[in-house]
């Protein structure tokens, strides 16, 4: 935990406060104490008085730093006080997030409908557990997110809710209000004295961590048009790269990337440091139209540049360690895997059996993977492995002792048997 603030000092004893916030049952029923998912944005900052008006609760402000930047993260004590919440509690969980819910996914080469690198999906479960732990904390009877109705992460949210504490009670404000837009929650604010320092201005709905960052709407709601070159944060124009390619040699010790150029680094330091490189070259920049959760399609672009280097460099080591059969049930488990994580069911036990098998599976995916940069490009240069199942000796055109060129003749007699029987069987034959 970084930071626990008590900040409901000067919250008035009356019936109602400044924030218009009701003692006693709220309009909606009565809670005790809620833990809201806070950002310290527009739409969170009104759902703490919205909370205190219909459930005449305490508000606890929960806030995980999953790699979202420093911008995002500074002014929320005052932002939480002056929106009417009694605490503010912040924890560092980037490291948590990248051991053990980023890594684990790269491991399974879990890719959701061919493009999406699970960025926000893997988030979620993170954040969410951490607000279970923190209710228990504070003691409260409740928690709140501030998820639309129409997207995927109300679902990934409340499933981890339900899968941790059963007993905890889910408000999800934006299922139950009356605000419609951007416009309603500006004047929602001024009502309960909430200072939000934004414009009506339609901009890009974002969400960043330390694996991605996301960009929808505004001109990406019509998948005809071009995302503008300056929506971009993570990572330059490809074109607008270095002249020279840049190369990097990635370290992995049982399918987790564990170095670069030699030197080890921590989970996070390693995405940190890719995401530097990787920003600077143009790389991993992902524009598609996914099949969301609840039933719609959506278009979204994804910036992950360090994410994209290692799954680069995680799938070109399997090559040399993994052999035909356990590839390709690898990559087929790895879609459901994908679908489970996208879906926020990371704690069924579906999830957590096909993660023992990636385990089990990539025990000898060990060695190293040297990759080319170069404006937006990732090209595998050079592997190697202790555990290599490639073997040059048999791999070569010459013969040698253990492979007889002269012995395909028969093996192919033998695969292509239906074949020959099928084709007789049309001829008459």
């Amino acid at each position: 935990m970084l930071s626990e603030k008590d900040v409901s000092a000067g919250i008035p004893s009356s019936t109602t406060d400044a924030h218009g916030s009701q003692k006693g049952s709220g309009l909606r029923g009565k809670l005790n104490k809620v833990v809201l998912a806070y950002s310290g944005g527009l739409d969170t900052s009104v759902i703490v008085p919205w909370l205190r008006v219909n459930y005449g609760c305490d508000v606890v402000c929960f806030t995980a730093d999953v790699g979202q930047g420093v911008m995002e993260m500074d002014g929320l004590e005052k932002k939480a006080k002056d929106s009417g919440a009694c605490q503010l509690v912040v924890k560092d969980l980037k490291e948590e997030f990248v051991k053990d819910y980023i890594f684990p996914c790269l491991r399974a080469g879990a890719i959701y409908e061919r493009k999406y690198l699970l960025g926000t999906s893997m988030a979620r479960p993170v954040i969410a557990k951490a607000m279970v732990d923190v209710a228990k904390e504070v003691g409260a009877d409740a928690v709140a997110h501030g998820c639309t109705g129409k997207g995927n992460d109300q679902v990934r949210f409340e499933l981890t809710f339900f899968a941790l504490n059963p007993d905890l009670k889910v408000v999800a404000p934006w299922r139950e209000w009356e605000i419609t837009g951007r416009e309603d929650a500006i004047e929602y604010a001024k009502k309960h004295n909430v200072p939000v320092p934004v414009s009506k201005k339609s901009i890009y709905s974002r969400d960043r961590n330390l694996w991605h960052l996301s960009h929808e709407g505004d001109i990406l709601e019509d998948p005809a048009n071009e995302p503008k070159k300056d929506m971009y944060m993570m990572s330059v124009d490809p074109e607008d790269a270095p002249d020279r390619p840049e190369y990097l040699e990635i370290g992995i010790v049982s399918g987790i990337p564990v170095s670069l150029n030699g030197r080890e680094f921590s989970p996070a330091a390693l995405l940190t440091k890719l995401n530097e490189i990787g920003g600077e070259n143009g790389i991993g920049r992902i524009d598609m139209v996914e099949n969301r959760l609840v039933g719609m399609k959506s278009r979204g672009v994804y910036e992950t540049p360090g994410g994209t280097i290692l799954f680069a460099a995680v799938q070109e080591l399997e090559s040399l360690t993994l052999d035909r059969e356990s590839i390709q049930e690898k990559d087929r488990i790895a879609l459901k895997y994908a679908e489970l994580v996208y879906a926020g069911r990371w704690f069924d036990p579906l999830r957590k059996a096909m993660d023992a098998f990636m385990k089990e599976i990539t025990e000898t995916t060990t060695g190293s993977v040297t990759l080319k940069l170069y404006k937006g490009s990732v090209t595998v240069v050079a592997r190697k492995s202790p555990y290599s199942l490639y073997r040059e000796d048999i791999s070569s055109f010459e013969n040698g002792e253990i492979y007889n060129q002269a012995d395909a003749a028969g093996f192919i007699r033998l695969y292509g048997l239906p074949t020959r029987v099928r084709a007789m069987l049309e001829k008459g034959i």
